[in-house]
């Protein structure tokens, strides 16, 4: 898709909505009852003619394919050499603090 003009790239994820919508069994029209959107807003989706980003979420949510955005979700990883390190900064053992005994205060 990285070649891809923003146009084709409309028309791409239009004819996502169609096919998942109607292999759903879904009409527009009960899309749009669903997410609260206007008919021809899918329609204009559908036809790859653009959107807005909460109307693409709005129809995921409507069809249940909001997974599909996990893929923005950004997982934070840690690089081989920062696991080494923590890895050494790890208690390998058990220390005691050893209790001084305290001589107790004469008065004399």
């Amino acid at each position: 898709m990285e070649n891809n003009t923003d146009r084709a790239i409309l028309e791409i994820i239009g004819n996502f909505f169609k096919d998942t919508r109607i292999d759903q069994n879904i009409s527009q029209q009960e899309l749009a009852d669903a997410t609260g959107l206007n008919r021809s807003t899918i329609l204009q989706v559908e036809r790859g003619l653009g959107g807005n980003l909460l109307t693409v979420i709005l129809m995921l949510r409507g069809l249940k394919k909001t997974h599909l955005l996990d893929i923005f979700r950004l997982e934070k990883q840690v690089s081989p050499l920062q696991l080494a390190q923590i890895e050494l900064k790890k208690r390998k053992r058990v220390s005691k603090t050893s209790k001084k005994i305290q001589k107790p205060v004469s008065d004399w």
